[in-house]
């Protein structure tokens, strides 16, 4: 390994290692503005230059690989210089725009202009001016500002997987867009917000509304997909103003999805902040001592086997562990926090995880994708695996939807018979499969939701271990989840006891009579009209589907508000923290149905989130390991059974809405209507 010495300390660093990320493990900051080490090195803004012995000027650090011998200062006079020099190049065109500029505050410019620019300009030259370019609803363009360090486009072709972005002209008249403008279509775009070290490109949604410096910061996680994205929640008073990525390598790296970052003022929009029942065939305001008296007025004389549940999407693991035990107690078994009728196998955990874990896709070589397009249902996972792809030595097969996922795959047919064309050797990919050192398949949801969803999750437990994806050291066999809430729920239990009904049995009886109350813990995706004429209690933050339908409203809070556990698709378990207090008298979700627990003569046994979380360990402990993956036991699920042939289908058919926030979100509105029905429209 070479040995080199920086500032008279030597160090020794792995082969292919830069200067500059030699100097960076010594712990010495070196200014930069195109570089960056989730992406390729352009050395093209000459901010990192410093001083090596017998060369005759300075060098670019973060394009000179580490030598043998190299002997490096990064504090001489000429470095100074040199930097002095760049930085007032960069600054003969940028408009003093810092008292305006969103970026104020965490701007790399200003940052770096402070510790390492000259203190006065020497050009008296005319500025250039830039027109602004057009980049969708959620980018806010100021290419004036622009230092040309090209970190969108290599993002936008890198990470992001569509090369949407490009640079026209040469020297003085280059200029930076979409060359044909139009809104990007990436579902990351927004992170070219981040990955901007001036203030050319910021968010639109969020300009000239806040400085940074105005906002609390809370660290929390995102529940609008599965992954359990690690976010910053920043907000001033009540009011979330933004979201914002924070770094987990294991999970999210340092991206979000457009969703995630933007769908946030859905918050305030469609809110439920008081309760209301339903009185002479209209839903009233009211207190909540007259909800909880209604619910239980209704609640009597009921036997359990006529009361049911079901969690919907975003509910963190307290609230449904809360209603499990009140349902427990109240006599009933017809739980159920599958509301899309996913077919998932609650007693072998192995079956409903990304066992492969996020950060395990990087080791993968083949990979199989069964009824899921994860560029809309997981756009984080999506980008893992076009970073393995990138690397080459990946081969990817698709069974279902066609689409772009933004790297090659071999498409194999739409339904389950090529399952079994596959099983047979007939498909050239079972080779491919076959030969691979790590391979591994993705289930989505697209083929358990469906009918035959137990016999589909048989046949790819069957795939998985035919073809050597489960060993000592590997597990390749996947579930993509698209709800936040799905494997905390499967987690603790909220599934139907003995004799009890799932999601589909508890409608058919609330359409039968049978089923005679429902309490919706913010379940807004299934059929309400199948609920009959049964008494529903609808818990939820949004006034969605489910408040429609409901005789009886409880105001909770939404993810921001509370403090929760979250499970995500991969099995790890992290906390979500309260940013803002809810709204009005809407309250976090277990102490609601702690105190309706009280009214219906069934008090539940924890007064605090602290009782709550050991009652969560107590049922699992798999609560009890925050931020960490345990490899789940492998064993027998899935039920053979005969297949239908119809075509695997993604639940997910509009990326920009899949839940009561983000369908009440004017930015994701904008979204759909640029973006998806105008790529609609062009595709006709």
């Amino acid at each position: 390994m070479p040995k080199l010495t920086i500032d008279g300390i030597e160090v020794e660093v792995e082969p292919g290692t830069s200067v500059l990320q030699a100097c960076e493990q010594l712990g010495i900051e070196i200014p930069r503005f195109c570089y960056h080490d989730r992406l390729s090195v352009p050395a093209n803004c000459r901010m990192c230059l410093v001083e090596m012995e017998r060369s005759p000027k300075p060098i670019a650090s973060c394009a000179m690989p580490a030598a043998d011998g190299m002997v490096i200062r990064t504090d001489s006079e000429v470095v100074h210089k040199a930097r002095r020099g760049v930085m007032e190049f960069l600054l003969i065109n940028h408009p003093l725009d810092c008292p305006i500029c969103d970026q104020g505050g965490e701007c790399d410019l200003q940052d770096q202009a402070v510790a390492y620019g000259f203190d006065r300009g020497r050009f008296m030259e005319n500025k250039r001016a830039v027109k602004e370019k057009y980049m969708g609803p959620l980018i806010k363009t100021f290419m004036t500002r622009c230092i040309h360090c090209t970190r969108c486009i290599r993002f936008a072709d890198e990470i992001a997987g569509v090369p949407e972005l490009g640079a026209t002209g040469r020297g003085e008249h280059m200029e930076i867009g979409t060359y044909i403008e139009k809104a990007l279509s990436s579902e990351l775009s927004g992170n070219l917000i981040d990955v901007c070290p001036v203030g050319a490109l910021t968010s639109k949604p969020f300009a000239f509304s806040a400085r940074s410096w105005e906002l609390k910061k809370t660290q929390s996680v995102d529940v609008m997909d599965a992954v359990g994205s690690n976010i910053r929640i920043d907000s001033r008073g009540g009011e979330v103003m933004r979201v914002l990525p924070r770094l987990n390598e294991d999970v999210n790296e340092e991206w979000i999805s457009d969703k995630t970052r933007f769908a946030y003022d859905g918050l305030k929009r469609q809110r439920l902040d008081r309760p209301y029942v339903r009185r002479d065939g209209r839903l009233q305001p009211a207190t909540w001592q007259e909800a909880f008296e209604a619910i239980a007025a209704r609640v009597k004389g009921l036997k359990g086997t006529e009361i049911a549940a079901l969690a919907g999407d975003l509910c963190d693991a307290e609230s449904m562990l809360a209603l499990k035990d009140l349902m427990t107690a109240l006599g009933s078994s017809n739980l159920d926090c599958r509301q899309d009728g996913a077919k998932l196998d609650p007693t072998v955990r192995a079956s409903y995880l990304f066992n492969t874990t996020i950060a395990g896709i990087e080791q993968a070589d083949a990979i199989l994708i069964i009824g899921a397009n994860p560029r809309w249902e997981a756009p984080l996972v999506n980008a893992r695996i076009h970073k393995r792809w990138l690397k080459g030595g990946l081969k990817v097969g698709v069974i279902g939807p066609q689409a772009d996922l933004t790297y090659r795959t071999e498409y194999l047919g739409a339904g389950p018979e090529t399952l079994a064309e596959l099983a047979s050797g007939r498909l050239a990919f079972a080779e491919v499969l076959r030969g691979a050192k790590n391979p591994m398949l993705i289930v989505g949801m697209g083929a358990l939701t469906r009918a035959d969803g137990a016999a589909v999750l048989a046949q790819a437990r069957a795939l998985a271990v035919d073809f050597g994806m489960v060993r000592e050291d590997w597990n390749g066999f996947n579930v993509l989840h698209t709800a936040a809430a799905r494997v905390g729920g499967l987690d603790l239990g909220f599934v139907p006891g003995e004799g009890g009904r799932d999601v589909s049995g508890i409608l058919d009886g609330a359409s039968r009579g049978e089923i005679k109350l429902v309490w919706l813990l913010g379940a807004d995706e299934i059929d309400t009209s199948r609920l009959g004429d049964a008494f529903v209690v609808y818990q939820g933050h949004h006034g969605d589907r489910g408040a429609h339908r409901a005789d009886v409203i409880l105001p909770g809070a939404a993810y921001t508000e509370k403090n929760g556990i979250y499970v995500n698709t991969e099995g790890r378990v992290q906390q979500g923290r309260m940013a803002v207090f809810p709204p009005g008298d809407a309250r976090e979700d277990w102490k609601i149905i702690r105190a309706a627990s009280e009214h219906v003569g069934h008090k539940l046994p924890y007064d605090s989130l602290r009782e709550v979380r050991a009652r969560l360990v107590e049922v699992n402990p798999v609560f009890g390991t925050i931020d960490t993956v345990e490899r789940a036991a492998w064993g027998e699920f899935g039920t053979a059974g005969k297949l239908d042939a119809a075509p695997f289908v993604s639940p997910v058919q509009n990326f920009y809405m899949t839940d009561p926030i983000s369908r009440s979100s004017v930015t994701m509105a904008r979204c759909v209507d640029e973006i998806v029905n105008r790529s609609k429209a062009a595709a006709e």
